[in-house]
């Protein structure tokens, strides 16, 4: 039966240390929490029952690991974080935060039983960390909808849906040829999860309506306004733009209505953002709110019903809905 002397041993380390890396109850440096992990893994080391009877007693904190990507939107995210932390505390819960992008966040927080469970953010359509929430034995949650088989349960907004409604608009405008004014490059070549599916919903429904469908990756910043003119310059018939980029809307926004007048169209813009960005925006046809702060709600919601009665859900998706003209007026 291994011990955790073998692990100290293996390690080069204390036997005191090794307890420490299990518990996260002193700082240890990252160098030597590696080799003793790793040594742990290597051995198959679990603690003794009555340790892990222990370890397991309730900690009424949730780990949230909200990883700040490149290209990621600080502001939604922080609003699904609200909703989290806001939520959290009606459950009786504290949260953690773990602003890294890996699994070994999550490893240290789970078998340091620092957390009763886990939400993860930013979820990649093919998200390697996935692997490693099924092998720890936490209850979790994916704040994202992953490719295939879920094997973790998962809570989104339904940003397929969202394509489609977005189409749907722009279509009963009478736009044959519509372009979508997506994420950052980086967040796109990451297959994010919520780019990839925006994009799916938005080209399969340009084919059910029979009109023709683009995406476009886009910077999130006053870069983007090069990105459209050349959309523009490129295909002179895109008259129609559904737009999926906080940062870049109000450039964007400026930059089509400008060119559409110097023309002589009248494109039509249907915006995906928070309520409060589509209202600072001028000149949009319609937008469909991103309910952030709901989000990161229904996912503690989730991870509370798992945590207090053994739930097994699968996927909550919220589902979209326009909200009709902004009334911001024009500059």
């Amino acid at each position: 039966m291994v011990t955790i002397a073998d692990v100290a041993q293996k390690a080069g380390v204390s036997i005191s240390t090794v307890s420490y890396v299990m518990s996260g109850k002193r700082a240890i440096s990252q160098e030597t929490r590696d080799r003793v992990e790793k040594a742990i893994d290597s051995l198959g080391f679990s603690p003794h029952a009555g340790a892990r009877s222990l370890a397991s007693r309730s900690t009424n904190v949730i780990g949230l690991q909200a990883p700040l990507r490149t290209g990621v939107d600080v502001h939604v995210v922080m609003q699904i974080v609200t909703g989290v932390v806001t939520q959290a505390r009606k459950h009786g819960y504290d949260i953690l935060l773990l602003a890294s992008d890996d699994s070994k966040a999550l490893q240290r927080a789970a078998k340091g039983s620092m957390v009763d469970a886990l939400l993860v953010m930013d979820v990649e359509s093919d998200d390697p960390r996935i692997d490693t929430l099924s092998g720890l034995g936490h209850p979790s949650v994916l704040i994202g909808l992953p490719e295939g088989r879920r094997s973790v349960p998962c809570v989104d907004f339904d940003f397929e849906a969202a394509g489609w409604l977005a189409v749907d608009r722009l279509v009963a405008l009478g736009h044959e040829r519509i372009a979508l004014i997506g994420s950052p490059p980086e967040v796109m070549s990451r297959h994010t999860s919520y780019a990839d599916r925006l994009a799916r919903g938005f080209l399969a429904a340009c084919e059910a309506n029979g009109v023709t469908g683009s995406v476009h990756a886009c910077p999130s910043t006053s870069e983007s306004i090069a990105t459209v003119d050349g959309v523009m310059t490129e295909d002179p018939g895109i008259t129609g733009f559904f737009v999926h980029n906080e940062g870049a809307l109000p450039h964007v926004a400026t930059t089509i209505t400008q060119r559409g007048v110097r023309r002589g169209d009248e494109p039509a813009i249907v915006a995906l953002c928070p309520d409060d960005v589509a209202r600072s925006v001028p000149g949009l046809a319609d937008s469909i709110a991103v309910p952030a702060e709901a989000i990161g709600a229904a996912a503690t919601d989730m991870i509370c019903e798992i945590l207090s009665s053994g739930a097994k859900p699968a996927v909550r998706l919220l589902p979209p809905a326009l909200t009709g003209a902004p009334t911001a007026p024009r500059s």
